[in-house]
């Protein structure tokens, strides 16, 4: 039997540090070719490595410019731009007939991320949103022992999403790149799994935020928040997504749900067993288990050889960036119940 052709598959921008984990998840891979563009890199509002000199570093090819990635002509794209920047290069994407995988939150707006989808469905592409932590094992075994229907029905979650402040990419906090802050870059992975665990949409949200934490710094976005969100079913969820950790903390694994049923509680720590330490830079932590940037992508590439759309796609994206604007409207208001 013959080999499949290789896929060439262009990463596009290393605005958003998954994008690291990216690379290195698609250079394992047998059959895939790989560049990168990261044109925005030079005007990055931070010291951050960009551009040509991290694609030297990560051993991957680099182009100069989106013109020169698509020249290429590609099969599909990852896009890790920043926040605002994805609807552009999705909708780029899909006028040349290229595969998306795009970076979370899948845009800074409810219409953008609607135009998005439709963009992509005019042009028969793929379009899949990357939210890593429903590939972890422990996730997939909680929401199987959930739907297996022995603790009985789902009364209310508890979801944290907790981190440090991403200031080494300060565009994180800047509100025309991000569009928020700890709102915007904590509640969508919590919001991921709730999409995938009860698989309705929201029906109203409720949120509080402040800018005390990292107050010295004088941010233009939240730097704390905790969201309720009310489900049809009746279930009631919260978040609390704050940049709450210390500067010195690892980046990575503030992730947590525990799940209230009838007869029984789930505790989901998709990143409880790691091994920790301290470095000349602060706390370490590398997880124990599996690569859940490498699961996911591993599901892209499938989706892309067996033409089929992939989970989580733009509808999850979607729901996802409906309560994390419905989150931004209710704290603007004073906690106001904002009905989706």
């Amino acid at each position: 039997m013959n080999a499949p052709a290789p896929l060439r598959i262009a990463v596009l921008s290393f605005a958003h540090t998954h994008a690291l984990s990216y690379v290195h998840a698609l250079k394992q891979m047998p059959g895939v070719e790989l560049i990168a563009a990261d044109p925005d890199g030079s005007t990055a509002p931070d010291d951050a490595p960009r551009g040509a000199a991290l694609a030297a570093e990560l051993g991957v090819a680099y182009v100069e410019t989106y013109d020169e990635a698509f020249s290429w002509k590609p099969d599909a794209v990852v896009i890790a731009a920043e926040n605002s920047r994805h609807r552009g290069l999705v909708e780029r994407a899909a006028a040349a007939g290229v595969h998306v995988l795009c970076e979370k939150p899948l845009a800074t707006t409810v219409e953008d991320a609607i135009a998005m989808r439709e963009a992509c469905e005019r042009a028969g592409v793929i379009l899949m949103v990357a939210y890593p932590v429903r590939f972890s094992p422990v996730v997939r075994d909680a929401i199987a022992e959930l739907r297996s229907g022995r603790l009985g029905r789902i009364l209310g979650v508890t979801g944290i999403n907790n981190g440090k402040l991403p200031q080494d990419r300060a565009w994180f906090t800047d509100p025309a790149l991000a569009g928020g802050g700890a709102l915007v870059d904590h509640v969508v992975h919590c919001a991921d799994l709730l999409d995938e665990l009860l698989g309705e949409r929201a029906q109203s949200v409720r949120a509080v935020s402040n800018s005390i934490l990292h107050a010295q710094q004088e941010l233009a976005v939240e730097t704390g928040g905790l969201v309720t969100i009310q489900y049809p079913s009746g279930v009631v969820a919260t978040i609390d997504c704050s940049w709450s950790w210390p500067l010195s903390s690892a980046t990575w694994g503030g992730v947590t749900l525990q799940v209230v049923a009838e007869r029984g509680t789930v505790t989901v720590s998709p990143f409880a067993k790691g091994v920790a330490g301290h470095d000349a830079h602060g706390e370490t932590w590398n997880p124990v288990g599996a690569d859940l940037d490498a699961l996911l992508l591993e599901e892209f590439v499938r989706a892309l050889r067996e033409k089929r759309q992939p989970q989580p796609d733009a509808g999850v994206g979607i729901r996802t960036v409906e309560i994390v604007k419905a989150a931004q409207a209710s704290a603007a208001r004073g906690g106001d119940v904002v009905v989706l």
